[in-house]
């Protein structure tokens, strides 16, 4: 869902047993730029396996019968008047994503920037949608070791740190040395940045973030929204 770049999909084609990526994002000027400029993402751009479909990520799991092993939210944060705040709300989750995963499928979400002075605008509100719901509906229909994980690394490009959330209806178990084995056996080429340790090491927040995951009671549900107004803004805040 998202991903226009095609960074995730570059990221994602390097494992070996995959099959086919379906890259659903909204924005076709988007995409057909960084198709022609991006030299980094050329290549996985001409991959066979790379199925590109312009539409609203929403839309088109509500049309399709098909059911995945992995969906990725890839998508831009939640603004007002955004097109996207809905792929971040319980009913999303419950009747949209949850269909379309396959057992012991993954999902995982981009959840905004999770700094010291930022994680507290979207991150720990979608972690707890995706925890409060998911799981729950997960156990209501009979299964009870559903995960949640909340995870974090810096990116300069936003001179913060980005949060993500992942889950699944089987436990995720992260040890170093199977995750460095299952890299060497799965992935083309070499990583530049993740192994084992930075995997593992990226699911350790420090005491204040852990803190406000804990504490969060918010749940997005489309009329209880969280946005994000960037640094230095606020709602009311005059152009």
């Amino acid at each position: 869902m998202g991903g226009g770049e095609g960074s995730t999909a570059r990221e994602s084609l390097k494992h070996k047993d995959v099959e086919k990526v379906i890259m659903c994002d909204i924005d076709r000027m988007v995409v057909n730029f960084c198709r022609e400029h991006l030299t980094e993402n050329q290549e996985a751009f001409r991959d066979n396996r790379l199925h590109i479909v312009f539409n609203d990520a929403k839309d088109e799991l509500e049309k399709t019968e098909e059911k995945f092993d992995v969906i990725v939210g890839d998508l831009p944060d939640p603004i007002e008047g955004g097109p996207c705040n809905d792929l971040y709300t319980k009913p999303f989750y419950e009747q949209v994503i949850k269909p379309h995963l396959k057992d012991n499928g993954i999902f995982v979400t981009q959840a905004g920037l999770a700094g010291i002075l930022s994680h507290k605008d979207i991150f720990t509100s979608i972690y707890n949608t995706v925890k409060h719901y998911l799981v729950s509906l997960l156990h209501d229909i009979g299964c009870f070791s559903a995960d949640v994980i909340a995870y974090i690394a810096h990116v300069p490009s936003y001179a913060d740190s980005c949060g993500w959330v992942l889950a699944s209806d089987e436990p995720l178990k992260l040890d170093v040395e199977q995750l460095n084995n299952r890299i060497q056996e799965r992935i083309r080429g070499d990583l530049l940045y993740l192994d084992g340790a930075s995997i593992v090491s990226s699911t350790v927040v420090n005491k204040m973030i852990c803190t406000s995951l804990l504490k969060e009671t918010q749940v997005l549900t489309g009329e209880n929204v969280r946005f994000v107004y960037g640094h230095g803004l606020t709602k009311n805040a005059e152009e």
